[in-house]
């Protein structure tokens, strides 16, 4: 077994320079490159008949080569070689190879090739270019690895065959044999084979589904584990007793019975005697900034300082607001610290931290620099955790010993999803609306129908309100996609002409982006033309339309993000999505996200329609990103998490002997992707 974790340089045919590109994507030992998982798969068994090949795709074909062209030297040091050949119904085609003159070489006149490469339409009918023709010798169904620079499929599958011929001499499983028993899982030699050598789809469907469900255990296992270290003796213990009146009081509105529930579970857990880890999610204007701060209430009276730590500057100028106009008239002192402030403001705010003076930090990665040091922190709250790298969660709360957290997360994420995503939190849903709250209007249009869309929306404009126009590209490219910048002057000479325009996009400094949002704020500017960078924490109740252009090219779940920056005030707002190319994938995305406002049910839509690629690209929180699981199999979720509970309820701290294989893939996973704690 030692072999399969030793250098991979010892495997044949690994010099330097691939040691150093397998090691560029993580690869260091040939039990790594086992994990290295197909993308997809080539089957040679089933060619296509040649007449039934289309132009510019690739093919698989079986023909007889029936007369070979002499080589044609062109310009440039091209040489061009050229044979004929016809497929078992005398469909002939041509085969055009370029400057390969092995390649040519090998294929002889009167024998019988499968090939695969892209068929093109020259002037004599079909052709295939530089083919890769199939070996009798080698697997019929052929793996197909992801591209990288110095590396080939041909060349990793060579590798890869040394690899299982080293498993197999010393065999290695690392689920105990009662599991894979109970679940129908084949041993782990058998799936390496079955996923990277296939005699047959059924065998690489096999091999997908034992490796899938010991990927989904060990991401389970591992956040069950953390989530039981987390329940260790706060160094900041608080008192049961602390009284929240006070706060309840000064609110000029009621809280939802959501709201109440989340801080009775808020201030549950800070006064338990252990960390707090909870997640506090809740749809676009439920009403979570109230509830972190009352979690900053509960601890500024227990003598403690807290941190909210959110992913830009804009959104930390809007929670220092919003926290200011919570806390401030209970005394509370809240200050807000970013990057861009002055050298000599940031001193002096360093010096207030350090001495408790300010009770309440706001700010962006800046709060938990070295220079930084708190007085007595006690709890951290970051909004939109997912934006955040694990390296720098950590910084900031080794600064605070073992705070208790609280993670914030406006993007609704469905049950199983969560299960997955968060599962080393406990979590608090505010699933109630505040009162008073209409909702949002939401239309799809053609780009036919865009002078009418904005139209409506000057109409709005001339009521005194305020509008967003979102564009997906920042500069004019190749692509079709209308840029902020383009977009802004066509509209200004046209649809929004006499309107006060002004951009926001993701390259402006962030000086230039707030200058840009306080103008908005103000009402010095009637529309704000922008990126996806206004999706997170720009709160104007007097905007009441959100236009999108492209609407097709954004998931459900980030355009009903979008859609939440309006109708944060008393006034009936809109949103319209404008579509000029839309497949019929998209327009059902659409149609849905007109027929509800509900968060939850929008996500679980997009889970369904777009899988949990996007889902858990963008929100996974520095953990360990599933190659083969699909959180839409419910069963083996659910299968999973019974597996879990077995596993734990017999073994808690997967210290039998039994467990000490999969103990250990879950630290390497965990370790990989920057969480040490399971060491």
């Amino acid at each position: 077994m030692k072999r399969l974790f030793l250098s991979i340089r010892n495997l044949k045919g690994v010099g330097e320079k691939r040691y150093q590109v397998y090691k560029k994507i993580g690869i260091e030992t040939p039990y790594d490159l086992l994990y290295y998982l197909p993308r997809a798969y080539r089957d040679y068994r089933d060619p296509q008949p040649v007449a039934e090949t289309a132009a510019e795709e690739q093919a698989v074909v079986c023909v007889t080569i029936t007369q070979k062209r002499r080589p044609v030297f062109a310009r440039g040091g091209t040489t061009l070689y050229f044979l004929e050949s016809v497929d078992s119904e005398g469909t002939p085609l041509g085969i055009r190879i370029f400057n390969n003159m092995y390649s040519y070489q090998n294929l002889q006149v009167g024998r019988t090739y499968t090939m695969f490469g892209k068929i093109m339409f020259g002037q004599g009918g079909r052709e295939i270019h530089s083919p890769q023709v199939h070996r009798e010798s080698d697997n019929a169904i052929e793996a197909i690895y992801p591209q990288t620079t110095g590396l080939t499929s041909a060349m990793i599958r060579t590798n890869i065959r040394d690899a299982l011929q080293i498993m197999d001499e010393t065999p290695f499983e690392t689920l105990p044999d009662a599991l894979r028993d109970r679940y129908g899982l084949i041993p782990l030699p058998r799936a390496m084979h079955g996923i990277h050598e296939p005699a047959d789809m059924e065998e690489a469907d096999a091999a997908r589904t034992r490796l899938a469900f010991e990927e989904m255990l060990r991401l389970q296992l591992g956040l069950r584990l953390l989530k039981a270290r987390a329940a260790q003796e706060t160094e900041h213990p608080m008192d049961p007793a602390t009284d929240l009146s006070a706060y309840y009081e000064s609110l000029p509105f009621s809280l939802t019975t959501a709201q109440q529930r989340a801080i009775e579970e808020i201030a549950a857990d800070l006064s338990s005697g252990r960390p707090m880890n909870r997640l506090l999610q809740g749809d676009v204007g439920s009403g979570k900034t109230a509830v972190a701060a009352a979690a900053c209430w509960y601890c500024v009276q227990n003598g403690c300082q807290c941190v909210l730590m959110a992913p830009t500057e804009i959104l930390a100028a809007q929670h220092h607001h919003t926290l200011s106009a919570f806390l401030g008239p209970l005394g509370v002192e809240v200050c807000l610290l970013t990057g861009s402030l002055k050298a000599k403001e940031k001193r002096e705010l360093y010096a207030k931290i350090a001495d408790g003076t300010v009770q309440v930090i706001v700010g962006t990665h800046a709060v938990f620099q070295k220079a930084v040091e708190y007085h007595d922190l006690a709890l951290v709250i970051t909004d939109e955790q997912h934006r955040f790298g694990v390296a720098q969660r950590a910084a900031l709360a080794e600064k605070g010993g073992v705070p208790h957290k609280l993670v914030m997360s406006a993007t609704p994420i469905p049950r199983t999803l969560a299960l997955m995503v968060y599962g080393d939190l406990e979590v608090s849903v505010l699933d109630v609306l505040p009162g008073g709250r209409k909702p949002i209007e939401t239309y799809a249009v053609t780009g036919k129908m865009r002078a009418r869309a904005m139209g409506f929306l000057t109409g709005e404009l001339k009521k005194g309100r305020q509008a967003y126009i979102v564009c997906p590209a920042i500069e004019d490219g190749d692509s079709d996609l209308r840029s902020v910048t383009a977009y802004a002057e066509e509209m200004r000479g046209t649809l929004l002409a006499g309107w006060r325009i002004d951009i926001l996009h993701g390259q402006m400094s962030a000086q230039e982006k707030d200058d840009a949002m306080e103008r908005f704020r103000a009402h010095e500017t009637d529309v704000l033309i922008c990126t996806t960078v206004v999706e997170v924490g720009v709160d104007v109740p007097n905007a009441t339309v959100m236009l999108i252009e492209d609407a097709e090219r954004f998931g459900l779940s980030q355009l009903h993000q979008l859609r939440g920056r309006v109708g944060r005030g008393e006034h009936q707002s809109y949103c319209i999505l404008v579509t000029e190319h839309a497949t019929d994938e998209a327009k059902e995305r659409l149609r849905l996200l007109s027929s509800t406002t509900d968060g939850f049910k929008v996500a679980e839509a997009d889970l369904q329609l777009r899988g949990p690629g996007d889902f858990f690209g963008s929100m996974q929180h520095g953990l360990p990103p599933l190659k083969l699981a699909t959180l839409t199999d419910t069963k083996m979720l659910h299968d999973v998490q019974e597996a879990t509970d077995i596993i734990l309820a017999d073994d808690p701290d997967l210290s039998k002997p039994e467990d000490h294989a999969l103990y250990a893939e879950i630290v390497r996973l965990f370790a990989q992707y920057g969480d040490n704690g399971l060491n």
